[in-house]
C-alpha cells in the first residue's frame, strides 16, 4: 500500500514562504490525483489544492490561490505545496492525500489515502 508522507512544516512570519513536500513509497501515484489539505483544531479538513496526474488539471481554494501553487514530479514520486505571503490564518496542519482520480477535483470525499500531516505555524 502506498504511503504518504508530507514535510517541509514549520515555524515561520508573516509575509515568509515555505515549500511542502509529499513523497510516495510502497507504490506509485503517478497516475492519481494529489491534494492538499489543512485542518485546525475543532474544525474540518479543509481543501486547499490538487493537481491531476499530468500536472495540467489542477484546482485551488479562493482563499489561497493568489499565494499558493501546486506542482508535481511523478519520476520522484513527489507533490509540492508552494506558499508565499504566508498569513497567520494560514497555520494549520497541512495533508497531502491520494485519490483513485486521475484528474483533480477539488473535493475532499474523493480522497482515500492520506499522509499524517505536517505542522505549519505562521506567526503574526
Amino acid at each position: 500500500q502506498v504511503r504518504l508522507v508530507e514535510s517541509g512544516g514549520g515555524l515561520v512570519q508573516a509575509g515568509d514562504s515555505l515549500s511542502l513536500s509529499c513523497t510516495a513509497s510502497g507504490g506509485t501515484v503517478e497516475t492519481s490525483a494529489i491534494g492538499w489539505f489543512r485542518q485546525v483544531p475543532g474544525a474540518e479538513r479543509k481543501f486547499v489544492a490538487d493537481i491531476g496526474w499530468r500536472g495540467f488539471s489542477q484546482v485551488i481554494a479562493d482563499s489561497v490561490k493568489d499565494r499558493f501553487t501546486i506542482s508535481r514530479d511523478n519520476a520522484k514520486n513527489a507533490v509540492y505545496l508552494q506558499m508565499h505571503s504566508l498569513k497567520a490564518e494560514d497555520t494549520a496542519v497541512y495533508y497531502c492525500a491520494a485519490a483513485a482520480d486521475r484528474l483533480a477535483t477539488g473535493r475532499v470525499e474523493r480522497y482515500t489515502q492520506w499522509g499524517q500531516g505536517t505542522q505549519v505555524t505562521v506567526s503574526s
